[in-house]
């Protein structure tokens, strides 16, 4: 290689190196500020770039979003089939054991309620009780009832001619007459007692073993559609309200015999209830200036064979009924539910027991007197009362 050639390729070489020193620096050197990148306006999640692990599972069909799903096992399947079964076994039977802990619970929070105040079928017009509405002041203990056609009646308290027994009917279709209970067979000639008259005739009883409630109501809607009607007053409230008893004699409504204290006379002795009867007739001579007239209805409805046999000796008629309701509550859609009890119970000689102390009652008297009426039928006093034969 002569001189001249090998000071071109000396020369050739530092310029490479030149350059290549250039480039470099430039490589480091930022960007300029237009050719830095925009932010992004929403950032992405942190691990929105990242790989997915292929040994997280995602959550099933139907897992709530967020709801990470089960971790994996590595057991065999035949040993994932018997844990299952095992913790399905496990809930179901803490379940069971929650569901019975809880009823034991409530039932110690509330005792059942003695068989003569249980509920009953309000559409099957049965129970009944003398306490006017619920949680009002006075005597509490509703009557016996029907329910689908089956009586039910309170626990014996007694055997033979002194079992406990609870009025009750069995309804049938408007116009025809319900059907009474199987002992009603059993009772002999020296037990005076009714539950039904004949003909186009319908005996109003109206009973006050607890609230008066509205009586200026009562008398005036009474009154103006020249109605008598049937009245069994506890002696208590004749003492708290005599001149509201002079106003019904007055009036020729029939005033009769419901005991001074409105006690279940199953829970009382022979003499006690004669005290409870002979007591009344004292008190209703001296407000009123007469003699009871001889009629008597066992409070709630509650009696026996000996106790029917010992009131008819001492001269009175036992009275029950062949049309109740449920009207020691508040009723749900107000003066309407009495006035259909009566009206879809309505047949020949219908005894109708209706409560003072009802709000209800009262409000829809006017209106169940007027429709009754239209229906064909006269209102009467038990004393003009024909009973089947």
């Amino acid at each position: 290689m002569n001189n001249k050639t090998k000071a071109t390729w000396m020369l050739a070489a530092a310029l490479s190196l030149m350059l290549a020193a250039c480039s470099s620096e430039r490589a480091a050197e930022p960007l300029a500020p237009t050719d830095q990148p925009k932010p992004a306006e929403t950032p992405e999640p942190a691990d929105s770039k990242k790989p997915v692990d292929s040994k997280k599972q995602s959550g099933t069909a139907g897992d709530s979003p967020g709801v990470p799903a089960p971790p994996a096992t590595s057991v065999k399947p035949e040993s994932a089939k018997e844990a299952k079964a095992e913790k399905e076994k496990e809930t179901k039977e803490a379940k069971a054991k929650e569901a019975q802990d809880a009823k034991a619970a409530k039932d110690k929070a509330n005792p059942p309620e003695p068989a003569d105040k249980q509920s009953q079928t309000s559409g099957a017009a049965g129970a009944v009780s003398d306490n006017g509405k619920a949680g009002a002041s006075g005597p509490k203990n509703p009557a016996g009832a029907v329910t689908d056609g089956k009586p039910k009646e309170p626990p014996a308290t007694g055997t033979g001619d002194r079992k406990a027994l609870s009025w009750y009917y069995m309804k049938k279709p408007k116009g025809q007459v319900p059907n009474f209970p199987a002992e009603t067979k059993s009772y002999t000639k020296d037990m005076k007692a009714l539950w039904v008259g004949t003909g186009k005739k319908v005996y109003l009883t109206i009973d006050t073993g607890g609230p008066l409630g509205d009586i200026d109501t009562l008398v005036k809607s009474l009154k103006d559609n020249k109605v008598k009607a049937n009245f069994f007053i506890a002696g208590y409230n004749v003492k708290k309200n005599p001149d509201f008893i002079r106003t019904l004699v007055d009036d020729g409504h029939l005033v009769a015999n419901h005991t001074m204290t409105h006690t279940d006379m199953n829970t009382q002795t022979d003499e006690q209830v004669r005290k409870e009867i002979e007591d009344y007739e004292k008190l209703y001579k001296e407000v009123t200036g007469k003699d009871i007239q001889p009629y008597f209805r066992f409070p709630y409805g509650r009696y026996n064979m000996h106790l029917l046999k010992m009131v008819s000796e001492m001269g009175y008629t036992s009275v029950f009924w062949s049309t109740a309701m449920r009207d020691w509550e508040p009723r749900k859609n107000g003066a309407e539910d009495p006035y259909n009890d009566i009206m879809n119970n309505l047949h020949d000689g219908n005894i109708i027991l209706m409560h003072q102390g009802s709000p209800e009652n009262i409000q829809a008297l006017d209106k169940i007197v007027k429709a009754v009426k239209k229906a064909g039928y006269e209102f009467a006093l038990l004393s003009d009362i024909e009973p089947p034969k």
